[in-house]
């Protein structure tokens, strides 16, 4: 017999790993008990510093969360991972390749790792991105380390889930052409150059103290910080560990994290509400019986898809009057 959501929720809140499993199970799938149980524990989100890591696929994301996962749980942190994984072709479901690399955190209380599947969905996140990072912060994991999928350009998304975003880039990778396409001037708060004991690992630094020059003047949380790593050794993670420190300290002192708060909070808000209305509509026009009309009239041009929106917004519209 299934837990109820209040019985799921006591659990949780004791600290139950399972039962936190659980409601994150229920959070992507987007269940009536999994919004309740995501409800009563809202109030107790904020406290956690939540890191975003992305960058284009093989440029040692994994290695870097894994490593900073490590020297946060050196020092006393609990942390949370969520790896969002590239969704399996047969099942939907993630490939889970973040937990297999880090096996060596999988028996440490205070490391909980969470893989999703993107699901098709766009902006290198998962739906459930937010929902999952919400539990880990509700159960007091101090750090949460969101490592989105890796799809370069598109990948926009966890400026609107992260407190501080770390924007990996590797030497030799056709340097200049992935700062640019990437955005990545706009949306990082801390640059990593990993494999940096590669050849072009300097060059790819002058490059971006050259963009970072040229680009407008930032907001309180100022410039930038540029770090050299190389994951697989566990090489420069404290220095990017007291770069996260020092950017959340500039940010909270301007001003700039609360902002930044505020605006992932309208920016979900919004995304809710979107899904919300459109799932509405949709099942309006097929009690109706005018959704496969709809489709069939605009694919053989006999109504143009605007026009097809007003009648969709006109009947939601008369069926709440």
């Amino acid at each position: 017999m299934s837990a109820t959501p209040g019985e799921l929720l006591a659990r949780v809140v004791a600290g139950d790993r399972r039962a936190l499993g659980r409601a994150m199970s229920l959070a992507e799938e987007g269940s009536p008990a999994g919004r309740e149980v995501l409800r009563a524990l809202y109030p107790r989100t904020g406290a956690a510093h939540r890191v975003g890591v992305t960058g284009f696929p093989g440029a040692g994301k994994s290695s870097l969360v894994d490593w900073l996962a490590t020297g946060y749980r050196e020092e006393g942190s609990r942390v949370g991972v969520v790896a969002v994984d590239p969704s399996s072709a047969f099942s939907g479901g993630a490939i889970l390749g973040d937990r297999i690399r880090m096996m060596r955190h999988t028996t440490d209380p205070g490391v909980f790792i969470r893989s999703l599947a993107t699901r098709g969905q766009f902006g290198g996140l998962s739906k459930a991105t937010h929902d999952v990072a919400d539990l880990l912060d509700a159960c007091g994991y101090e750090r949460l380390l969101i490592e989105t999928v890796g799809v370069g350009q598109d990948e926009i998304d966890i400026v609107r889930t992260a407190d501080t975003v770390l924007v990996v880039l590797v030497p030799g990778m056709g340097d200049d052409i992935q700062a640019i396409k990437a955005g990545v001037l706009e949306i990082a708060d801390v640059f990593v150059i990993n494999k940096a004991d590669r050849e072009g690992a300097e060059r790819l630094e002058r490059e971006l103290l050259a963009m970072l020059s040229l680009a407008p003047a930032r907001g309180g949380d100022g410039t930038p910080a540029i770090v050299r790593t190389v994951a697989t050794r566990g090489d420069g993670i404290q220095d990017l560990m007291v770069a996260i420190a020092e950017h959340r300290r500039r940010a909270q002192a301007s001003g700039q994290f609360r902002e930044r708060r505020t605006a992932q909070g309208e920016s979900r808000f919004l995304a809710l509400l979107r899904d919300r209305l459109v799932a509405e509509t949709l099942q309006r026009l097929e009690a109706a019986g005018t959704f496969a009309g709809i489709l069939a009239a605009i694919a053989e041009r006999r109504l143009d898809p605007y026009a097809a929106v007003e009648q969709a917004a006109a009947l939601l519209q008369g069926s709440r009057s």
